[in-house]
């Protein structure tokens, strides 16, 4: 891409329960983008899933967000094979970056629509974003790739309701007992940013914590509490990966909710390198670009990790695939603390995906 400049589309908000932290999200990016070489077009989701061009894009910059401004004449359309449409018109893109957390934005769905549309866009493709986003799936390739993860057991909602909920819940609640001890945390398959996980201290509070978690999805795992260090990993790359120094959450919570990572200013301390061995934090490293490959990571991701007390054991606990780029989010800090500014990774990332899309558009699809 060369000559005027590139127009990328933000798009924000989505219909997810983490619509409020991508409004943090894009606030930052659209505030670091490149502006010598990039122009932003902000594009809002409202909560029913409708899309909006944001002309003249409001902020709150008392908190440092967007706000989702919502005209019925600036409805976005996406038009198979032709792009993105808003009052009769193609909007001239050249890439697209979903700054969308959680469900209908860091699954596949709007990344296969960016594909039928015929967009290049950031991050992760169709299959690694939905593999990425459902822990369960992506913790078995994992275990498949011979890597180290965090067990669980995978509750469902079917079984959870089934004709005898009692029953439903007294045979997820034996398989879990059998394996672990208390307290269980209990989290949603397929969310992020901590939504919907619980922490259970007994058998009611597990009961308790699956009703929270079917909330959000229909997949539910339990976990065992594992009493160490949490360590996250900025991964970026397509073919190539690089993975950045490891930092360490230290949160002042019972465990790093959505509390601590986006309302309370004090609910947690990250450490930033993480204090660790030479040979520990490589491992980290490794492990970080292994799991980012086996789950079919490409463009960018978080990669976080338990660090067993008294063994030093590494776990994988799940990936990102589009994390947090608050003010305050792990990635971009990892990034910046081993030599990549947040400017320059924006840019980096929007380069991935432009040689993705270049590499994909020279593949045929047709036989004649």
């Amino acid at each position: 891409m060369s000559g005027k400049q590139e127009r990328i589309a933000i798009l924000f908000g989505g219909k997810s329960g983490e619509h409020e932290v991508s409004l943090y999200s894009a606030y930052s990016v659209m505030q670091n983008l490149d502006e010598d070489r990039f122009e932003a077009v902000m594009i809002g989701i409202d909560k029913e899933g409708c899309w909006f061009l944001q002309p003249s894009p409001a902020v709150d910059e008392a908190n440092s967000a967007m706000v989702l401004q919502r005209e019925e004449e600036q409805r976005v359309s996406v038009m198979p094979g032709d792009g993105l449409w808003c009052a009769g018109e193609r909007l001239a893109l050249d890439a697209v970056f979903p700054v969308l957390h959680g469900t209908f934005g860091e699954d596949g769905t709007v990344q296969g629509l960016l594909e039928i549309a015929d967009l290049p866009y950031l991050g992760a493709g169709v299959l690694g974003s939905s593999l990425s986003m459902d822990k369960a799936t992506v913790k078995r390739v994992w275990t498949q790739a011979d890597l180290p993860v965090v067990p669980f057991e995978l509750a469902e909602l079917h079984r959870f309701v089934a004709q005898e909920p009692e029953q439903g819940f007294e045979s997820i609640r034996r398989r879990a007992e059998e394996r672990f001890s208390y307290p269980l945390f209990v989290k949603p398959a397929r969310t992020g940013s901590s939504v919907g996980v619980t922490c259970a201290e007994d058998r009611d509070e597990l009961r308790a914590a699956l009703e929270e978690a079917f909330r959000f999805d229909t997949k539910a795992l339990i976990e065992p509490t594992i009493e160490g260090r949490e360590i996250e990993c900025s991964v970026i790359g397509n073919e190539t990966v690089e993975a950045f120094v490891p930092g360490e959450i230290v949160p002042s919570h019972r465990f790093y909710d959505y509390e601590a990572k986006y309302v309370d200013p004090e609910g947690a301390r990250l450490v930033i390198p993480a204090p660790l061995s030479s040979e520990k934090r490589e491992e980290i490293k490794t492990l970080a670009a292994r799991a980012f490959a086996a789950a079919g990571g490409e463009g960018m991701a978080r990669v976080d990790f338990f660090l067993r007390e008294g063994d030093e054991t590494v776990m994988i606990n799940e990936v990102n695939t589009i994390p947090g780029f608050t003010s305050i989010s792990m990635f971009s800090k990892l990034c910046e603390a081993d030599g990549l500014p947040y400017r320059d990774m924006l840019t980096r990332i929007i380069d991935l995906a432009y040689d993705r899309y270049r590499r994909r558009a020279s593949l045929s699809y047709r036989l004649l």
